[in-house]
């Protein structure tokens, strides 16, 4: 028995925040944004919006398009790094709110990771036999903890959600291939808050030593990404697209780079929504799903990292 991806969903709050609409606030230019990141704009969620609501309209979104009632879902995760609240668990709210009262639900937070490794335990408990399928949702509220008054960070991230529904298959040629995990604690203080509920009763906001994650991104992404191909007992030759956690235009393209793919493999949504953290590869692939651009038998590689660190790949066949 296998997973595989069967519907994918997405939403975007409405508000656009624009470079030029964070030079009025910010020290900073479109043009000086755009040369170190890639990004033009970000999606900011309305004061009253939750993460939980843009992730029951990124789970509704895949729902219907597989045309599957929320009651016959099995289990539900939302990767997150922006809860609801600090408990419940923002998938417990989701389970409500899309009424899907027969499946059991947690929050993962493995921060820009979290949705591989979200997608990963799903498919553990597939294949293992618990669940029939599975809702996977990436979703956050970034502006939540973003400090506006800091340029090298506020200009980074914005706010969205992505889906995927997962499914048992015994097709031996499709689904999830192989997956590559990893994390390492001591590199907890590079990317992180200024807060937290233990720590100082806070969120904190996002603080970041940008060049030493820059550093191990490029250098974990690529080698967790040629791991995972070669534990599907495939080569670079062999992958149609890489889908990674869209952080950094820079980064994407020494990630590329150094697996040698061309640019057309490369799927890239950074400039449009920013660093969404867990929403940034279901909202990606959503994207490219939705536009048609990814086949059947595609070979796709998904692959992040995030703070903790945390790092990890994921190979699938669509």
């Amino acid at each position: 028995m296998k997973s595989q991806i069967t519907a994918t969903g997405s939403y975007l709050p409405q508000k656009i925040l624009t470079n030029s609409d964070l030079e009025k606030i910010v020290e900073t230019t479109d043009e000086w944004i755009v040369e170190r990141t890639g990004i033009k704009q970000r999606h900011i969620a309305d004061e009253k919006e939750l993460t939980s609501d843009l992730a029951v309209k990124a789970a509704q979104n895949a729902l219907k398009n597989r045309n599957i009632k929320a009651e016959e879902i099995g289990m539900i995760i939302v990767a997150t790094t922006t809860p609801d609240f600090t408990f419940p668990a923002t998938a417990t709210i989701v389970q409500s709110k899309i009424g899907a009262r027969n499946a059991f639900a947690f929050d993962i937070q493995a921060v820009c990771s979290g949705f591989v490794f979200a997608l990963a335990c799903a498919d553990n408990f597939i294949k293992s036999g618990q669940v029939k399928n599975a809702l996977i949702i990436g979703a956050e509220t970034l502006s939540r903890i973003v400090d506006w008054k800091d340029r090298n960070t506020c200009v980074l991230f914005g706010d969205g959600a992505g889906a995927v529904l997962l499914e048992a298959t015994s097709e031996e040629n499709r689904g999830i291939i192989a997956t590559d995990l990893h994390s390492d604690g001591s590199l907890n203080n590079i990317l992180k808050t200024s807060g937290g509920v233990a720590f100082n009763q806070k969120s904190g906001f996002i603080e970041m030593a940008g060049k030493e994650v820059f550093k191990h991104a490029v250098e974990k992404m690529t080698k967790s990404a040629q791991t995972a191909i070669a534990k599907a007992g495939l080569t670079i030759d062999n992958i149609d697209f890489l889908i990674p956690h869209q952080a950094n235009l820079r980064i994407l393209n020494s990630v590329a780079n150094h697996l040698k793919l061309t640019p057309e493999k490369v799927i890239i949504t950074v400039h449009d929504h920013a660093n969404t953290s867990a929403a940034s590869i279901p909202i990606a692939l959503d994207c490219t799903n939705r536009n048609g651009k990814i086949k059947k038998d595609n070979v796709i590689v998904l692959e992040a990292l995030g703070g903790g660190l945390t790092w990890g790949s994921i190979v699938l066949r669509w």
